[in-house]
């Protein structure tokens, strides 16, 4: 045989493993995504490249303080991102899940977009999304008077800007809510003729339970994914008055942290100081004792706060701890109207809406028209028609 013949590989030899193996890296190789790629979807998973403020975990999750705000209280010691680019995205309206997990579980019930924008996306667009979000927020909130999920049985009086209401699974049988009137994530935000609205309703309250022989305790949770605050007012015997701060502080402490305690009066200082000092990119508990000191504390990001704290606190002082939870407490609608009814009937001497004097602003007019059974002045009638015992809503 020839020297070429010899040299020739016939058609059917074996492949060798390692020119295989070489083979197959250099083709799976090919196919990957080089790392400059221009696909700008992943660009929020590329730490290497993001564009850093402050803010440089070694995860690769977004801050949302940073993205949602421009800043973050803990700068370098933050253990998230402060990514720039994932904050102009925010602005123009993407969905943060979106950004920071690439998806979002709420789908097409979600009011932001879920995809990235370029420069020229206007944030009116995003502005007009939230407005749109918040109206679809306010038909279904609890506590929205124009919404068709209040339980209108459950309120006892209306001021102009705050109404009142007993509490939907009481700690005790006269549990009070102070509600905002308008759609309003807490009540510190609210411009100052809404706070004298409500120092109304908190000086009546004080001396409805001063007349049975009790202290009233005030307390609000203020999360920033709040979206209709309420302020709780829970009587105690004036016995035990002096031990609540006691309580609070002894509670603070094993969770880890320690109250703010402001020494007040018994007046309004103490709330016109929390008004001044209140940062709504953050979240806080604050408490009023009877007193009128005022115990607060600011909430940090990553904080983990029982949403029901305050109520937990009073239900271990008042020797209730099965009622720490609302829904142990439920009763019939026929068992709340009836105790709405006794607790109206006790307090209209001191309700400061029952005054003949009082003129029901227009603006509030078709609230009126939509809550039924409440402790509305007589004058108030001549006003605002109201269809009693129906329980439809325009």
């Amino acid at each position: 045989m020839s020297a070429l013949e010899i040299s020739m590989k016939p058609s059917n030899t074996t492949l060798s493993p390692y020119t295989y193996a070489e083979r197959t890296a250099h083709a799976k190789e090919a196919t990957k995504r080089p790392s400059d790629s221009a696909d700008t979807q992943y660009w929020r998973y590329d730490v290497s490249q993001k564009r850093q403020k402050y803010g440089a975990g070694d995860g690769d999750k977004l801050c949302f303080k940073f993205v949602s705000s421009g800043s973050c209280p803990r700068g370098e010691k933050c253990n998230f991102q402060h990514d720039s680019d994932a904050r102009q995205q925010y602005m123009r309206g993407v969905c943060f899940d979106f950004i920071n997990k690439g998806k979002c579980e709420r789908g097409p019930n979600c009011n932001f977009k879920h995809s990235l924008q370029d420069e020229g996306e206007s944030y009116a667009h995003k502005k007009q999304v939230s407005e749109s979000a918040g109206t679809n927020r306010s038909k279904e909130c609890w506590f929205c008077l124009s919404s068709p999920n209040v339980e209108s049985h459950l309120i006892i009086s209306i001021g102009e800007y705050f109404y009142c209401a007993l509490a939907k699974g009481p700690l005790v049988h006269d549990h009070v809510l102070i509600i905002p009137i308008e759609h309003s994530p807490n009540t510190l935000l609210l411009p100052p003729e809404g706070e004298v609205d409500l120092c109304r309703f908190q000086s009546s309250l004080k001396r409805y339970f001063q007349n049975q022989g009790k202290s009233v305790v005030f307390f609000e949770w203020v999360s920033k994914r709040s979206t209709h605050a309420n302020l709780q007012a829970i009587p105690i015997p004036s016995s035990r008055a002096a031990a609540v701060q006691d309580i609070f502080n002894l509670a603070a402490e094993k969770l880890g942290f320690k109250f703010v305690a402001t020494r007040c009066n018994e007046n309004s200082d103490g709330r016109k100081l929390l008004r001044t000092q209140f940062d709504k990119d953050f979240s806080c508990f604050y408490v009023e004792l009877p007193k009128g000191t005022v115990l607060s504390h600011v909430v940090e990001e990553n904080e983990k706060f029982p949403a029901q704290f305050g109520r937990e606190v009073l239900a271990g002082l008042l020797n209730m701890a099965d009622k720490a939870d609302w829904r142990n407490c439920a009763h019939s609608k026929e068992e709340e109207t009836k105790l709405v009814e006794d607790f109206k009937s006790q307090f209209k001497e001191f309700d400061p809406i029952d005054d003949t004097n009082y003129v029901v602003p227009q603006w509030q007019e078709h609230r009126l028209k939509c809550t039924l059974n409440l402790a509305v002045p007589a004058a108030l009638q001549s006003v605002v028609p109201c269809h009693q015992g129906s329980e439809e809503y325009p």
